[in-house]
């Protein structure tokens, strides 16, 4: 596996690396070449689980995890030192329960695992592969000061990922906090693991091709056929290609500027005017 080092890292706030989308997406397909070079060649389904347990050296789990209410279902966990203790719900006990975490770690709840959720349970597990990959210097620390929920104003050595993190790298408003960066680094780096750029770009200029689209850009809210083309056709073919859901290649879409908006571009053709 190649290791992840970098040394732009933002030491106020954990260590977080201060690290582009740009670079995200090149360092994914370095791993993809290492990992299997053929999901660079043409575009496929990668298996997640093996990829975590075989190349990222995950411990993969499926729980329950408990969760608040108010609070919002946690869809996948990743622990990064031994004996952390994960709330879970025993269903066939019908009473809560805790499990003791191993490092390395990743637990995905039995949510994503549902019939019709298999997109979303690829990019939750990739997004917790983000974490385990990139995030080791920010969260791994001293085994004998941690607790998974303890009221200690360390940085915990776990992530609690809920359905606001995961297919959120294309949010607007951009990102405040160091939490919200990290989030958007493992919800990167699952889309570009899934759908890494060497086969994505090819893949969607074939489609616009076939499609009349010369320009290689659809322009959204000009017409019925754009429209259904943009938010229907291209995510569904993308969705069927690489086994995400229809909602991360529509984000994937809008990110890499194969889909945009018609007031942005005409925000785009003012500003070229004035210089």
């Amino acid at each position: 596996m190649i290791e992840f080092r970098w040394n732009r890292v933002d030491k106020r706030n954990n260590n977080t690396p201060i690290i582009s989308d740009a670079e995200i997406d090149e360092l994914a397909e370095i791993i993809l070449g290492d990992y299997k070079p053929q999901l660079l060649q043409e575009p496929r389904k990668v298996k997640y689980e093996h990829f975590l347990e075989s190349y990222l050296g995950a411990n993969l789990d499926y729980r329950h995890i408990y969760y608040e209410e108010d609070e919002g279902r946690i869809l996948g966990v990743t622990s990064f030192n031994n004996r952390e203790k994960l709330p879970v719900f025993d269903q066939e006990k019908m009473c809560l329960d805790t499990v003791k975490l191993k490092k390395n770690s990743i637990v995905l709840d039995f949510y994503v695992t549902e019939e019709g959720r298999e997109g979303l349970e690829l990019f939750t597990g990739l997004h917790e592969g983000g974490h385990l990959w990139m995030h080791q210097g920010v969260y791994a620390r001293n085994e004998m000061q941690m607790s998974l929920f303890g009221h200690d104003a360390e940085l915990k050595s776990v992530t609690c990922c809920r359905r606001t993190d995961i297919e959120n790298f294309g949010r607007k408003g951009g990102y405040r906090t160091a939490e919200q960066w990290r989030e958007h680094h493992a919800d990167y780096f699952a889309s570009a693991i899934a759908m890494p750029n060497a086969t994505f770009f090819p893949l969607v200029q074939e489609i616009l091709k076939s499609q009349g689209i010369t320009d290689g850009q659809i322009i959204q809210d000009t017409g019925f056929e754009e429209d259904f083309l943009a938010k229907e056709i291209l995510p569904d073919i993308i969705s069927e290609t690489y086994g995400v859901s229809r909602t991360a290649a529509y984000v994937k879409l809008r990110k890499t500027g194969f889909v945009v908006d018609h007031e942005n571009v005409n925000k785009e053709k003012k500003q070229l005017r004035i210089f």
